[in-house]
């Protein structure tokens, strides 16, 4: 699988653009600030219908305009296909595929694949739960596309169920309103919510080896990664758990009892204290005796606030690689499987130890696209088409 051509209308700071691409490694070179982000970010959307920098689509139109429109040609399996979207702020986008609308743009999720490694990977390591649920369930959604409905589900039930506990809570403590309306929720928040915890434990446990191993070879061998999956529902619930035991029956019924029990403090504080949106993909380092942990606190440590710079980088980029290796393995013998690669201004952010072994592990890869300020960023090893980018015109070089 590989883009061959991307074509923008007023996206970011392009009023029109036209890149054709192909297999293999592609450079974006230009100093900061001249759009080679926003190439990138471009197939990226495609890819996953959200932006790696920004929460919402307004700031993806440019200045002026009332919408944006992304074109890529896609080359997968001896095929040939256009994906078309549309992006209208404040209206519903629109989706094409081979020049015929589709009934909803999620219906062009996994016509491409792409796993992006970014500066703001950082926030993985050292951010809040939200980026490191958004990162599982991007790529739960990249598995499996069926997933993006659910989780717009869980987020459209969870948004009706908290307006309710904020509206109703008083009168429901006092004994005046009904919790019915509120059983139906807990009933519908259950199912969805079940639903995306089975797909994120299932998804965590087929990462863990592949995080492991990423780790090791991005690192050189200075401590082991482990990932984990932590559930509200309790701390019994793990990738660990017998499958039999985290089947989406199970967890819905796991789920109901624990909204049972937090609906005091739910209706006291008017939001909901269970649920997908209240886990978190837990990230440690084992350092297992070959070198002193930070802070002299044992062997095994978070990564959050313990590992170094370099060490939550390499962490970062396990997580990416990781994925990449679980998205390759997909593959239905087909090669729909093998993901485009994004390296966007990553090298000027490693070491010389780390970018080396980056390189080497992403150079066989199908398509590799990478964004540097100066040539010297990209690693000899990934020499390749060089395309220069420079205020908003982009000019292919060799």
């Amino acid at each position: 699988m590989h883009v061959t051509h991307l074509s923008l209308s007023d996206f970011r700071s392009y009023a029109a653009v036209e890149l054709p691409l192909e297999g293999g490694v592609s450079a974006l070179i230009g100093p900061n600030g001249q759009g080679k982000t926003n190439l990138v970010e471009a197939i990226g959307y495609v890819a996953s219908l959200s932006s790696h920098r920004v929460p919402a689509d307004a700031p993806l139109v440019r200045i002026g305009a009332p919408r944006a429109v992304i074109r890529t040609a896609i080359a997968k399996a001896g095929r040939d296909s256009l994906v078309e979207l549309e992006i209208t702020p404040g209206a519903a986008n629109r989706a094409r595929v081979n020049r015929a609308p589709v009934p909803r743009p999620r219906e062009v999720l996994g016509m491409l694949r792409t796993v992006l490694f970014a500066p703001e990977d950082l926030g993985l390591v050292k951010g809040d739960p939200d980026g490191r649920r958004r990162f599982t369930d991007d790529l739960l959604v990249a598995r499996a596309p069926r997933f993006a409905g659910v989780r717009a589900e869980v987020e459209r039930v969870l948004k009706q169920r908290n307006a309710l506990l904020k509206s109703a809570g008083a009168s429901i403590r006092s004994g005046r309103g009904d919790v019915r309306t509120l059983d139906v929720w807990d009933s519908h928040l259950a199912t969805a919510g079940a639903e995306l915890l089975a797909g994120r434990l299932h998804l965590v446990h087929l990462l863990q080896p592949l995080v492991r191993q990423a780790y090791r070879e991005v690192s050189g061998g200075q401590g082991e990664a482990r990932i984990d999956y932590r559930s509200s529902l309790g701390e019994d619930i793990t990738v660990d758990t017998p499958p039999a035991e985290r089947s989406r029956d199970l967890l819905a019924a796991r789920m109901l009892e624990a909204l049972a029990r937090v609906r005091p403090r739910e209706l006291e504080r008017g939001v909901s204290l269970v649920g997908p949106h209240r886990d978190d993909l837990v990230l440690q380092l084992d350092f297992g005796g070959t070198q002193p942990s930070p802070g002299g606190s044992g062997a095994l440590v978070p990564a959050k606030g313990y590992a170094s710079h370099g060490e939550s980088w390499s962490y970062a980029l396990a997580l990416r690689l990781a994925s990449y290796e679980l998205l390759r393995a997909d593959t239905s013998g087909d090669g729909d499987g093998e993901p485009v690669l994004i390296l966007d201004d990553v090298f000027a952010e490693l070491d010389t130890g780390r970018r080396r072994r980056l390189a080497e592990l992403v150079a066989g890869a199908e398509q590799v696209l990478i964004t540097a300020a100066v040539p010297d960023d990209v690693p000899q090893l990934l020499e390749g088409a060089r395309i220069d980018v420079m205020g908003g015109e982009v000019r292919r070089v060799r």
